[in-house]
């Protein structure tokens, strides 16, 4: 297989810090840090959804980790259409009196284009330590397949340049039969990383475990199969689940396939419930060195 890295979707959430997955001694975030790089060569950025990252983060993120470390960073809600927070946007930037939730449409273009400069700007560190491996643009369940949603990945891939980006698609239109085709020629004509996901099924936001490699980089992020919770509204609840040995070996000859074809693949573990997804990480890394 080509370069396969195995890691999880954060390293710093609550239930993490309180299941005990950490030693004792890794009482701070420097030191969580590095012990979770000991462990992974790979993680994703939650936090960067909620509110964009600073430079100064990137440059420590950089400074703590061993050379061949590879972050992900999920790109900040507002970026990829979903509702943010006021107190998250920068203090530049004009929001509508009222509004709880901005949505991009809410802003100014001019302070669109600065916060898209800023989000950036702050991972020049990670990305000139050769430590910056893609961008994960999540979008929303309402994004639907059409022309102008096709156009805004093009505007995001062009905006990240020469940052990487990988694109996960959350409305089943995408990959109904009859779409498809045209969604699998639009990625692999621009280029773009296709992100596979494992998930429950039945739901708007749902997507077939299609694996699809449409770019020099594949990516695979399990979310678990948790459907009793999914929109239950509890995160915590929607990412408590635990796979099994059976239902991760499911994935081997998959992953395994896709790695053949690409020239880097990264494996992500979203079941972010205690140290669920540390667990099964370190289990599928075994299952996929065997």
């Amino acid at each position: 297989m080509n370069d396969v890295k195995v890691g999880t979707a954060s390293w710093t959430d609550k239930s993490l810090l309180a299941s005990g997955w950490y030693p004792k001694e890794a009482s701070s975030a420097e030191e969580r840090l590095r012990f979770y790089a000991e462990q992974f060569p790979l993680v994703e950025v939650d936090s960067t959804y909620y509110f964009p990252p600073s430079e100064k983060n990137s440059e420590l993120w950089a400074e703590r980790t061993p050379k061949d470390f590879t972050f992900n960073i999920k790109m900040f809600s507002l970026l990829t259409k979903h509702p943010t927070k006021p107190n998250a946007l920068y203090k530049e930037i004009q929001v509508p009196d009222g509004k709880k939730n901005v949505y991009l449409d809410d802003l100014d273009p001019r302070d669109v284009d600065l916060v898209w400069e800023r989000f950036l700007s702050a991972l020049q560190p990670l990305h000139d330590a050769g430590k910056l491996g893609a961008l994960l643009l999540q979008f929303p369940p309402w994004f639907t397949i059409a022309r102008r949603n096709k156009d805004y990945i093009i505007e995001c891939a062009k905006r990240c340049a020469p940052y990487r980006i990988c694109v996960e698609l959350r409305n089943e239109t995408w990959m109904e039969e009859r779409n498809r085709a045209e969604t699998i020629e639009f990625l692999e004509g621009h280029g773009l990383p296709y992100v596979a996901v494992d998930m429950p099924q039945g739901f708007k936001s749902s997507i077939p475990p299609v694996t699809l490699v449409t770019a020099e980089l594949a990516v695979v992020r399990f979310h678990g199969r948790n459907a009793a919770d999914w929109e239950s509204g509890s995160v915590q609840k929607r990412f408590k689940y635990l796979y099994n040995e059976k239902e991760l070996k499911e994935w081997v000859p998959k992953i395994t396939a896709m790695a053949a074809e690409a020239k880097e693949t990264h494996i992500l573990m979203n079941n972010c419930y205690q140290d669920y997804a540390q667990r099964n990480a370190k289990e599928l890394a075994g299952l996929l060195t065997r």
